[in-house]
C-alpha cells in the first residue's frame, strides 16, 4: 500500500468515525426529561379597572395559586392535577409528569392572596396548554396564556385609560 493509499484510508476512516459519532453526541447534549416531565410557565394580573384583560395598570399578584389539571377528552373525567404558586413577579412554574397527549390539560385558578383583587376575571380564570412531546414543540416548556383576578374597586386613572382605548376603538 502507498502513502497515498494509506491518507485515503485514514482520511476514510476519520470520515466514517465522525459520522457515526455526531449523531450520537448530539442526542446525549440534548435536554431529553427525566421521566417526560414539563413545565408549564404562566402569569397572574390583578385587573385594576375591571377591563377583563390585563392593562398598563394592572399589576402581577404573587402568591396566587394555581393548578395545572388534566382531564380524559373522551370521559372528561379528572386525571391528574399539579398545584404551584406564583412568585415577586406574579410567575408560576408548575412541573407536570408524563405525557398527557390523551388528555385536555388546563391551567386553573385557585385562589387570591389579595382580599381587594379576589374576584375571577370571566373567560381568564383558566388557560389550556399542551402538555405532550407528540406535537412538534421541541421544547419541554409550555406556556399559559395569563389568568386574573378583578380588583373590588377599579382605579381613579382607569377613567382615563378607558377613554384613550375608546379613542382607538373607533
Amino acid at each position: 500500500m502507498g502513502k497515498n493509499e494509506i491518507s485515503m484510508v485514514v482520511v476514510l476512516f476519520l470520515f466514517v468515525a465522525a459520522a457515526c459519532y455526531l449523531p450520537i453526541n448530539v442526542s446525549a447534549a440534548r435536554n431529553v426529561p427525566a421521566q417526560n416531565k414539563f413545565i408549564v410557565e404562566g402569569k397572574v394580573f390583578c385587573d385594576s379597572c375591571q377591563f377583563g384583560y390585563e392593562t398598563p395598570l394592572s399589576t402581577y399578584l404573587a402568591g396566587a395559586k394555581v393548578r395545572v389539571e388534566c382531564r380524559d377528552k373522551a370521559t372528561g373525567a379528572k386525571t391528574c392535577h399539579f398545584d404551584g404558586v406564583t412568585d415577586h413577579t406574579g410567575t408560576y412554574n408548575i412541573y407536570v409528569s408524563d405525557e398527557h397527549e390523551h388528555e385536555t390539560c388546563e391551567s386553573v385558578l385557585l385562589s387570591s392572596p389579595h382580599p381587594q383583587c379576589a374576584k375571577l376575571v370571566a373567560g381568564r380564570e383558566r388557560a389550556v396548554v399542551f402538555l405532550t412531546h407528540n406535537n412538534g414543540i421541541a421544547s419541554d416548556k409550555r406556556f399559559a396564556n395569563a389568568m386574573g383576578f378583578e380588583k373590588d374597586t377599579p382605579l381613579p386613572k382607569c377613567a382615563e385609560l378607558k377613554k384613550l382605548y375608546e379613542q382607538y376603538d373607533d
